[in-house]
């Protein structure tokens, strides 16, 4: 199911052209098309067409940000992103939810500390990404599910959205998604099995 909406969030983010013709100039206002889109599941692991898509635009030209927030095993981090396709930058988090068990992480403070500080590293920098309007397209997988286990705060993802340069697509996916966020959405997109 798609739930497309004409909504651009942002009202302040104008571009001025100049145009000088026959000693003329002429000034036009346009509005960035940036959109919101969210891709929501009832399970996890339900979005490899969101990551082939993503491969495609950057072999296409587009500059892609793809951010896991809960996937790992690879120790990356910001510093360490993998670079595919000349465009397109994959970074997952250097301690993640997915290389432990739940056990393991409830029963370990200082590892259920070095996997918040990880993922808090994450979203810093997917905030300047954000604000940075360099990238075409950014995806923010599973960010939900970092919301509700009370990483990342969900006001200041809707802070940042509202914020954003706006000529880059924002991809957002996960499970259970708070209703300010569906409500910001341009498109929503229900994945079932």
């Amino acid at each position: 199911m798609v739930i497309s909406s004409p909504h651009i969030h942002s009202k302040s983010n104008l571009d001025v052209v100049n145009i000088n013709t026959a000693n003329k100039s002429n000034v036009k206002r346009f509005t960035q098309n940036g959109q919101i889109q969210i891709y929501q599941s009832p399970y996890r692991g339900s979005y490899p067409s969101i990551i082939r898509d993503s491969l495609r635009n950057a072999a296409l030209g587009r500059k892609v940000l793809l951010i896991q927030f809960m996937k790992g095993g690879v120790k990356q981090g910001v510093d360490n992103a993998l670079r595919l396709c000349g465009n397109l930058t994959w970074i997952r988090s250097s301690h993640s939810f997915d290389q432990y068990n739940s056990e393991e992480i409830i029963n370990n403070n200082n590892l259920k500390k070095s996997i918040h500080e990880s993922t808090l590293e994450l979203w810093d920098f997917c905030k300047k990404e954000l604000r940075s309007g360099e990238n075409d397209q950014i995806i923010l997988d599973e960010i939900f599910l970092a919301i509700e286990m009370k990483i990342i705060d969900k006001d200041d993802l809707i802070s940042t959205l509202e914020n954003r340069f706006i000529s880059g697509d924002v991809i957002l996916t996960g499970t259970d998604i708070p209703k300010d966020l569906l409500l910001m959405a341009n498109q929503i997109t229900e994945l079932r099995s």
